[in-house]
This record gives structure tokens, C-alpha cells and sequence, in this order.
């Protein structure tokens, strides 16, 4: 049981889209992400997801609506649900908190898609 520190956890990557795990708790993953531009609409038919923006600004496209979500607020995307996540063109830090079982981009495959997402 160590502390983490979210800032130098940042700091160990810099790939955009592909989430890291920093930790684990009842079943579900405390993740990282950089994000810049878009990512392919998709949905995950059994997992809410958690995006916590920790800086910048989200913009999360539904099919009906899109959503911005800046430094500090939290979305929770319920299951099923088909969403897009985007940015203006500036990078934005993201934790996500989801299911072990929950897919980087549902059952789409995309060369967006990460199958094995990485420990760090």
C-alpha cells in the first residue's frame, strides 16, 4: 500500500488513447489517459464507465447531445450507452474508473483500439 502520485504517473507516457493502469479496487481499474482529437463512437454493453477530467476539457458526444466536462467534474457514461470522446485539439488528462472487463473500445475494433492495456 503505497501512495500514488498522479502527476508523475502523467508524466510516464505519452501516447494518446492508450489508458494505463495505476490500480485496482472491487473489480474495477483507476486508469490514466492522455487524449487529443477523437475517438470512434462505441459503446460497452455490460460496464458504466467513470471520466474524471483531471486538465483540460472533454467534449463527450452522445447521439443526441454533446457534453463538455473541464478540469475537476466528473461524466459517468451508463452502460449501452454510445458515446464519443473528443477534444478541441489540446491534450486532456483523464482518470477513468471502470470494470477489469470493461474493452478499450467495446466489441469495435479500430486502430484506436488497445488490447492489452499496460500496468505502470
Amino acid at each position: 500500500m503505497d501512495r500514488i502520485n498522479l502527476r508523475e504517473k502523467y508524466q510516464q507516457f505519452d501516447e494518446h488513447w492508450t489508458p494505463k493502469i495505476i490500480a485496482e479496487l472491487n473489480g474495477q481499474y483507476v486508469k490514466l489517459a492522455k487524449v487529443k482529437g477523437e475517438m470512434i463512437w462505441h459503446s460497452h454493453a455490460e460496464e458504466d464507465e467513470l471520466f474524471v477530467v483531471q486538465q483540460g476539457t472533454l467534449f463527450m458526444d452522445f447521439r443526441d447531445r454533446t457534453v463538455v466536462i473541464g478540469p475537476g467534474e466528473i461524466l459517468v457514461v451508463p452502460k449501452g450507452v454510445e458515446h464519443r470522446p473528443r477534444t478541441n485539439g489540446e491534450e486532456v488528462w483523464l482518470m477513468l474508473i471502470e470494470p477489469k472487463s470493461t474493452k478499450h473500445t467495446g466489441e469495435i475494433q479500430h486502430e484506436l483500439t488497445v488490447q492489452n492495456q499496460e500496468w505502470i
